[in-house]
């Protein structure tokens, strides 16, 4: 692969555009809105900084441009990775655009953070060249990038993309069943809804779960995944103290009135300057970088080989 489209430029896009270009692919990156492209243009000297610390250097050839014209951006394009906000019908929309535009070679992947591939599949026309590659937030600092196939994906075409993953230097994880959430969401979102629910039921303050996740079992699955720590543990620790504990874990299936309550007061985080905690937008700006700068010095720690 050579040439690439990078289709919406919200949280995501700048930085898997960047990370692609870094690693030598032409990459075009587009948006339907004029102030997200010049948004993305602002962010790239920040992520090529983020790039830089972890040694990551441009391979020839690779640039990132952008165009506010889906034709001009998936022109001669090997690979287009669709990007747009999660709703199905918005990324039909885009599929159902692209059908006149793409080559007959030209592959085409969701970033969707849990949409389940076989479904998305239904809106284009040629879905044994789909499949899902699903990145990381930050997407140019962490390099895990999970690969899933859908009901009719072609075996060749998740091939294809494990394989430029891998000739990035990026971490692929191939999800065996397409089930929604894949496999890191569902894990992220079975920990938050037991994070909201001991805060909502006051076991603890937010400050304060933070402080215990990011210094407890944060800083242990960093090294140690959890199939390991099984073993690490004992199965028979697990076992017993997973005889009572299960009971006891939040199972609701709606979402906690913590976050409904704050989201109907468009109190969304840090984009709206408050959510679970206030933000200045100076505050903000300052998080962000602060958090880029310690999950590099963490990937760098973590890629360090044992000198014995």
């Amino acid at each position: 692969m050579k040439r690439v489209a990078v289709i919406g430029l919200g949280t995501m896009g700048p930085g898997i555009a960047q990370r692609l270009a870094r690693g030598g692919l032409v990459v075009t990156a587009f948006d339907t809105q004029d102030d997200q492209i010049e948004k993305a243009k602002a962010m790239l000297p920040l992520i090529a900084g983020a790039l830089d610390r972890l040694g990551i250097t441009p391979q020839p050839g690779g640039e990132v441009r952008f165009t506010a014209s889906l034709a001009d951006a998936v022109k001669d394009a090997d690979l287009v990775i669709e990007n747009v906000p999660e709703k199905i019908e918005i990324k039909a929309e885009v599929y159902r655009a692209l059908d006149g535009l793409i080559g007959p070679n030209t592959l085409v992947v969701s970033d969707t953070s849990g949409i389940p591939i076989s479904t998305l599949q239904e809106h284009i026309s040629h879905p044994e060249r789909f499949c899902g590659m699903h990145w990381s937030n930050p997407p140019h600092i962490i390099p895990m990038i999970e690969v899933i196939s859908g009901a009719k994906t072609a075996p060749e075409t998740a091939e294809a993309i494990v394989a430029l993953i891998e000739e990035l230097g990026l971490l692929p994880v191939v999800i065996n069943k397409d089930v929604p959430g894949f496999v890191e969401n569902r894990i992220l979102y079975a920990l938050l809804r037991e994070a909201i629910d001991l805060v909502e039921e006051g076991v603890i303050a937010p400050e304060a779960l933070d402080t215990c996740v990011s210094w407890g079992i944060g800083y242990k699955l960093s090294v140690i995944g959890p199939m390991a720590l099984l073993d690490v543990a004992g199965l028979d620790i697990y076992h017993s103290v997973a005889s009572f504990l299960n009971r006891e874990l939040s199972a609701r299936a709606d979402i906690a009135p913590f976050i409904t309550k704050r989201v109907d007061e468009k109190r969304l985080g840090l984009k709206t300057g408050g959510g679970v905690y206030a933000y200045t937008p100076e505050r903000a700006k300052e998080l962000i970088a602060e958090r880029a700068r310690k999950l590099v010095a963490v990937r760098r720690a973590l890629e360090e080989r044992d000198p014995s």
